[in-house]
């Protein structure tokens, strides 16, 4: 065994054993709880900073479900201590703000793409690499979403490290940048705003793991701006079900692989 997998993880403080081989990474802790409740038989495994871990099975197959805070350096920790316990599927199961007009409250984005306007993902990727889902995980969370008949959009969205600097963009010395970067990604068809795909496809590209991410959109400020119909949702259900599933989905094809 590697002797990292020996020890415990200095932030998740785990050990081998404590969690599956597949993982769902929320951001919030207490979204982990009712996460695993879509589990067989979930335990608090443990808490500590911004990460709580539980784990339970699907299909009878060890999962997990641990939240990363908020952010790509929180969230690249966390992938990277789970890694090295030998995690090797993850679904980052999130939520967004939307862009593009057609993104509503309530939909499910799924990440074809991400922006990298954050910094972790610089630590481990030249700016030129694309940060990109695994193709198998990305399928996985399509055909999830198509079967459990959920509003849902495929695309690419933009990650960034200041939730500030993208809802009071005025008031930041650099605002010149940041709304005219802004301007940019509408005109390019981003979907949707949040902040940690992009560290976490770097962080798998690197240690050779798989990740994916899907969303609960809470809001969209460019409809708001558009005087479109909509209104503020922080229920997170529809997004948790298509990550859930397509764990599920994973899980089946693996072992039809083998």
């Amino acid at each position: 065994m590697d002797e990292q997998a020996r020890e415990s993880q200095f932030h998740i403080q785990c050990v081998a054993g404590d969690v599956g081989k597949y993982c769902i990474l929320p951001g919030d802790p207490g979204r982990c709880e009712a996460i695993a409740q879509y589990f067989q038989n979930p335990v608090h495994v443990r808490t500590n900073r911004e990460y709580a871990v539980w784990t339970g099975s699907l299909l009878d197959e060890p999962v997990s479900v641990v939240s990363t805070g908020i952010g790509g350096p929180s969230a690249a920790i966390a992938m990277e201590e789970l890694a090295n316990l030998g995690v090797h599927t993850f679904v980052r199961v999130g939520t967004c703000g939307g862009i593009a007009l057609p993104v509503r409250s309530d939909d499910v984005v799924i990440a074809t793409g991400a922006v990298r306007m954050e910094g972790a993902s610089r630590e481990y990727a030249p700016i030129e690499w694309p940060a990109v889902p695994d193709y198998h995980v990305l399928s996985a969370l399509v055909q999830a979403a198509q079967d459990l008949q959920k509003p849902w959009h495929a695309g690419v969205v933009q990650c960034k490290d200041s939730f500030y600097g993208q809802h009071s963009p005025s008031r930041m010395p650099v605002s010149y940048e940041l709304e005219q970067k802004w301007e940019a990604w509408k005109r390019l068809g981003v979907l949707a705003s949040e902040m940690e795909s992009a560290a976490l496809f770097a962080v798998a590209a690197t240690r050779g793991v798989r990740c994916g991410s899907c969303f609960h959109v809470i809001w969209n400020q460019e409809r708001e701006a558009a005087g479109l119909d909509q209104q503020e949702s922080h229920d997170t259900s529809a997004a948790i079900q298509v990550g859930v599933e397509a764990l599920k989905r994973l899980i089946a094809q693996d072992r039809a692989a083998r």
